[in-house]
């Protein structure tokens, strides 16, 4: 009778243990605490920000300017001097490029196609170092089209490059830069550049170009852009010279001048290619600085950036971004 009645015991007993079990809560993956010291509150997280400025110095004749030094240069930011974190000379500059090459496809592109297309090819062969950079090709006309994501392969970029046979309707310029900035220059693991080939205005993007800006300096990408308008001949007057005509070249230069690239107009085939061969020299002569701002705080607002030579460099010329907007999903340099 004992054993009979132990064994209910230890029956009802297992059983009100099983419900009291079920009824607590799933254990949570542990949380390591920050640590803090009795009585104080836990320190609040604070996201650090990293600016990147790739900078391009020329003399006088235009030639780019090689041997200085971190102390040669002082960062403002909205005119507080910032403190330099670190600083890569350009004989030192081994990040990886990421470049992505957009070409214009627009209907007026149709007579200039084939030759944009050698001249690009030629461009992506003299960037691209195997195994290291990676270079991205898309076209933009009423769509915007990824032709080759990143790759350092040098046949999948020309199979992509010269399997483009027919034009579309219309311009989407702001809305490429926007695309690609944002989904692709984001994420890139080193500098990055983006070059543009148009011949004409935007007109069909949803962005405007206050938009394109933007988010080219928030994703820290450098802006170059090609015009071929003047139809790559040299029968129009001071396009050979880099003149800037009308408000498509305006806007074709402020997008570059804000984001530290240039803007090239051309005037004839050879011009063209000059324009890739100065562009590939840049991207492989520039100074690269970061530093963290004194202002950490995502409130939205833009930042003015000011870069500038010590004493005895004041006859050199500079090129870097001019600011950028403090959100929180600005990129952070590793």
């Amino acid at each position: 009778m004992m054993k009979t009645l132990s064994y209910q015991a230890l029956i009802l007993f297992l059983s009100l243990s099983a419900a009291n079990f079920a009824q607590q809560p799933k254990a949570q993956k542990p949380v390591q605490p920050a640590t803090t010291e009795p009585g104080q509150e836990k320190p609040e997280v604070i996201n650090v920000r990293r600016v990147r400025l790739p900078i391009t110095v020329l003399d006088k004749r235009g030639q780019f300017v090689s041997g200085l030094a971190q102390n040669d240069f002082q960062i403002l930011e909205d005119k507080v001097p910032q403190q330099i974190d670190s600083f890569t000379s350009e004989e030192n500059n081994n990040l990886p490029l990421y470049v992505a090459v957009l070409m214009d496809t627009s209907p007026s592109t149709a007579g200039k196609l084939k030759f944009e297309q050698e001249s690009a090819m030629n461009f992506i062969q003299t960037v691209v170092r195997p195994r290291k950079d990676r270079v991205l090709f898309a076209t933009f006309d009423d769509r915007v089209t990824l032709r080759q994501d990143f790759t350092d392969r040098l046949e999948l970029l020309d199979r992509a490059v010269f399997a483009i046979k027919k034009t579309g309707e219309k311009t989407a310029l702001y809305d490429a830069i926007w695309q690609f900035c944002d989904e692709k220059m984001r994420s890139a693991q080193g500098r990055r550049a983006l070059v543009v080939i148009t011949d004409g205005e935007d007109t069909y993007s949803r962005a405007d170009i206050n938009d394109a800006i933007d988010i080219a300096q928030r994703t820290e990408t450098t802006l170059f852009a090609i015009s071929t308008k003047a139809g790559l001949s040299s029968a129009v007057p001071g396009v050979e010279s880099g003149q800037v005509k009308d408000r498509g070249d305006k806007d074709l230069d402020r997008l570059c001048e804000e984001t530290g690239g240039m803007a090239f107009f051309t005037g004839d085939m050879l011009s063209l290619e000059r324009s890739f061969s100065k562009i590939a020299k840049e991207l492989r002569s520039q100074y690269l600085i970061t530093y963290r701002p004194t202002n950490d705080r995502y409130d939205g607002s833009y930042r003015r950036v000011d870069v500038k030579l010590s004493n005895g460099h004041e006859n050199l010329k500079l090129r870097t971004k001019r600011g950028y907007k403090a959100v929180a999903d600005s990129v952070m340099p590793k």
